[in-house]
């Protein structure tokens, strides 16, 4: 009885692979998903159907309702269904597949684009880290897998309570550069979030704790020369021109300062300090 019943098994995956292998074109020309693989799909030529394999890391995209699109997509972007049967991983360094986006396993804001086996490494903006559900970067204390101190140089907010006259978050002043600047949530702690002033203006720390704006470098002791023989008024002057012209949009990158000091720290107070 037993072997009776291992005889129909196999004789029902026989049939289920054979009705795969004898895949009859309901058209002329086309392309078709599998029926049981996400990765695999059918193209049809002159009535003649060859099963054709997508890369390793990628699947069939079947959302042409004509069949008349060959493409294959990251997994992630493809709706599979119940296509669900992929081929095995074929890894390289970097990269768990041959093709696909990957978060770097030592830096949380750090991924890779691997194409064919080759990995691209790509890095978020300062205070950002990258999601693996979402696949976009973020910012860090949104990453649950990702720790404040490798996307904040070290710096950690103050506990709650320890600075006062602030509201839902305050600003504290980059130890190394005068033109950055932290802010940290209230009731969030150990979470840091990395800005930037606009070109021209250096972060200057306020009267009370936790505030701060961005001003001229010169109304700011220690930052004066922070960006050195640029003009500022001419590079301000194309700014407004840009912001005009684009409405609001957003514009290429500002050029950098020709040279940047540490902040001088306040003598009436300590400023965070960075650790390694």
């Amino acid at each position: 009885m037993k072997n009776f019943v291992c005889i129909l098994v196999l004789s029902a995956l026989t049939f289920s692979a054979n009705a795969q292998d004898s895949f009859k074109c309901p058209d002329d020309f086309g392309f078709y998903p599998h029926t049981r693989s996400c990765d695999k799909y059918w193209k049809c030529d002159n009535n003649v159907a060859e099963l054709k394999t997508c890369g390793n890391g990628l699947a069939f995209d079947a959302s042409d309702p004509k069949y008349l699109t060959e493409n294959c997509d990251y997994i992630h972007n493809v709706e599979c269904g119940d296509r669900a049967d992929l081929e095995p991983p074929i890894s390289t360094t970097h990269c768990e597949r041959l093709y696909g986006i990957f978060a770097d396993e030592a830096k949380c804001d750090v991924f890779w684009n691997c194409w064919n086996g080759e990995a691209s490494r790509y890095q978020c903006s300062p205070g950002l880290a990258y999601d693996r559900e979402s696949r976009v970067c973020m910012w860090a204390d949104q990453v649950p897998e990702c720790k404040n101190e490798e996307v904040a140089g070290g710096f950690n907010c103050p506990a709650n309570g320890e600075v006062s006259n602030t509201g839902s978050f305050s600003r504290h002043a980059h130890p190394d550069d005068c033109r950055k600047y932290y802010i940290c949530l209230e009731g969030k702690p150990r979470q840091a979030r990395e800005y930037g002033c606009p070109i021209g203006t250096v972060f200057k720390i306020g009267d009370a704790d936790g505030t701060g704006n961005c001003e001229d470098p010169e109304d700011v002791p220690g930052c004066e020369d922070y960006y050195g023989d640029l003009d500022l008024k001419s590079i301000r002057k194309s700014e407004l021109l840009a912001g005009l012209q684009s409405s609001g949009a957003s514009r290429s990158t500002n050029p950098a300062p020709k040279k940047s000091a540490p902040r001088p720290a306040p003598a009436s107070r300590n400023t965070p300090e960075s650790s390694n």
